[in-house]
């Protein structure tokens, strides 16, 4: 079920006149590693203008086995290769950025790594020592699938990891922890078709992209998925007055979805509930601890990423879950 005052929006949204697509070459320029409010924007677009990018993957990887791309910075790139920074004329601090993801499609190779260092989860799953695990994905996105030198074969399911804006603050910050403002989500969910609503953190949004996945399950387990680069993304932009958010969320053809990152997996579920309470206050109109027994009942809460240093938590609805009881007749 679409709420009305989305649907309006998307009616407006569908004129006849043709999107205004801003083609981005993959060249130096266009690529940086780190998210700033200082950094200079590539490209200037209007409100409901759509962006079409190629990128590499995550790692700034040209083939596997072969040198990574250069020249890059050793401080300024030590993050995800992104697209960007976009500059969306007319957006300000405050408001909302609807980012309609409308085709993402991955390259033809992809690399999984799981375990060979210390971290949290693998110190606790005793696969910290070296050496690690290295698949290497053979990826096919015409036939949809990806295979490995053993022979194991999987569904693609490709999205992009990073989708974000920088923090209102001073300085460079790194790629890795998702934020209010987006950044490395890694939402499996966030596939072609659907929509991300990110809180503005700076004025002309600044909005960058990359990342590319082929596939991944929720929590993200070894720290990567497949790791694959960006053969086509096409990212449609507009900012939006009428919803103002804290937080993430997403609207699936089946489900909307809300977000909480957190150090603390206990703060990431209360405030990626506390975004779901909310939207089911607004959209059906049930007051706060109504809302919260009916989540209980309809609303699944999963486990986004666990990798990232910040933690991801998403609560998904979906859109039939809630409706009007009908009373038999006597």
């Amino acid at each position: 079920m679409r709420p009305p005052h989305l649907a309006c929006a998307a009616r407006r949204l569908d004129r006849n006149a043709a999107p205004v697509i801003h083609e981005i070459p993959l060249e130096r320029r266009n690529l940086h590693g780190h998210f700033s409010r200082d950094l200079e924007p590539i490209l200037t677009i209007d409100s409901g203008d759509a962006i079409v990018f190629a990128c590499l993957n995550a790692g700034w990887d040209t083939r596997p086995g072969e040198p990574k791309f250069e020249p890059r910075d050793e401080k300024l790139d030590a993050g995800h290769a992104l697209i960007g920074p976009i500059h969306i004329r007319g957006a300000r601090k405050g408001e909302t950025l609807e980012v309609r993801i409308d085709t993402v499609q991955v390259g033809d190779f992809g690399f999984t790594v799981a375990g060979g260092w210390s971290t949290w989860l693998n110190d606790r799953l005793d696969v910290h020592e070296q050496p690690g695990c290295v698949l290497l994905w053979d990826v096919d996105a015409d036939e949809g699938v990806a295979r490995d030198e053993r022979g194991l074969e999987v569904e693609l399911r490709p999205f992009l990891g990073v989708m974000g804006m920088p923090p209102d603050e001073p300085g460079i910050h790194e790629t890795g922890p998702p934020r209010a403002c987006g950044g490395n989500i890694d939402c499996k969910e966030l596939v072609a078709g659907t929509k991300l609503f990110l809180p503005i953190s700076v004025d002309g949004a600044l909005f960058s992209a990359g990342d590319g996945h082929g596939r991944q399950g929720d929590g993200e387990a070894s720290g990567t998925a497949i790791e694959s680069p960006i053969e086509r993304a096409r990212l449609t932009l507009t900012v939006r007055e009428d919803l103002a958010l804290e937080w993430p969320i997403a609207w699936t053809p089946g489900a909307w979805i809300t977000f909480g990152f957190d150090r603390d997996l206990h703060s990431a579920t209360a405030i990626a509930l506390d975004g779901m309470l909310r939207l089911i206050e607004r959209e059906h109109g049930l007051d706060r601890k109504y809302a919260l027994a009916v989540a209980s009942v309809a609303v699944d809460v999963r486990v986004t990423q666990l990798v990232n240093g910040v933690l991801g938590v998403h609560a998904v609805l979906e859109h039939d879950a809630l409706r009007q009881a009908r009373i038999p007749a006597s």
